[in-house]
């Protein structure tokens, strides 16, 4: 895997993490660990950002303009890596804050 490829998925990790941080603050009720919202975060942050890319996929963009778009840094730190990754963190995150407290009841 090159850097191209990683750069993305690590946009969407640390996104998903700042997600599921803001919600664990959010929701105290919860009292959730700091492992459950780093990993709910994380894996949340990638979902999300897949689902989002696949929903705002299929627009026409030309060959060449998809080339210079992905080079680099730039194309990492698109509107689908960061919404899609804080979002999905933040929303799994809030899903098993959620379970855990129920559990505890």
């Amino acid at each position: 895997m090159d850097m191209n490829t990683l750069l993305p998925i690590i946009i969407q990790i640390i996104t998903g993490i700042i997600g599921g941080q803001a919600v664990g603050a959010a929701i105290k009720t919860a009292a959730m660990g700091q492992l459950p919202k780093i990993l709910g975060g994380a894996i949340g942050g990638v979902g999300g950002a897949a689902i989002l890319g696949s929903l705002l996929g299929g627009g026409t963009i030309t060959p060449d303009a998809a080339a210079a778009a992905t080079s680099g840094l730039g194309s990492a730190l698109n509107l689908q890596n960061i919404v899609g990754g804080a979002g999905g963190g933040a929303i799994l995150t809030g899903i098993i804050g959620a379970v855990l407290g129920a559990m505890k009841k």
